[in-house]
């Protein structure tokens, strides 16, 4: 699940270069650090000495990834992302979403 993440994140990285430049400081940086976090908090909460906690950075990291689902859909509808990277990319969010609900449901279970 993290490298899945980190994956989306360097996938994105790549494709928000070629954002229009007056999007760099709104969009292309709100899906940079949205991105981010996911694979960021699931790292920071691998570490938590509390299982609480590590669903805490878990359900970030999951909000996170809600966030990266609006945003890429906003890009494909402004036209920065074309249909074809736009489902690479959401399947890929999609398949680390699955997976984070099914780590925290089992870590409350």
């Amino acid at each position: 699940m993290y490298n899945l993440a980190h994956e989306l994140t360097i996938n994105i990285y790549k494709i928000t270069r070629c954002f229009p430049d007056d999007e760099k400081f709104s969009l292309v940086s709100q899906l940079r650090r949205a991105s981010l976090s996911i694979p960021t908090n699931i790292a920071e909460g691998s570490g938590q000495l509390s299982k609480v906690n590590y669903i805490r950075f878990l359900g970030i990291a999951r909000g996170s990834s809600f966030e990266v689902e609006y945003l890429l859909k906003l890009s494909k509808d402004f036209g920065y992302l074309n249909e074809e990277y736009y489902k690479q990319l959401n399947q890929q969010n999609e398949s680390i979403l699955r997976m984070l609900n099914g780590l925290i449901k089992s870590l409350k279970g």
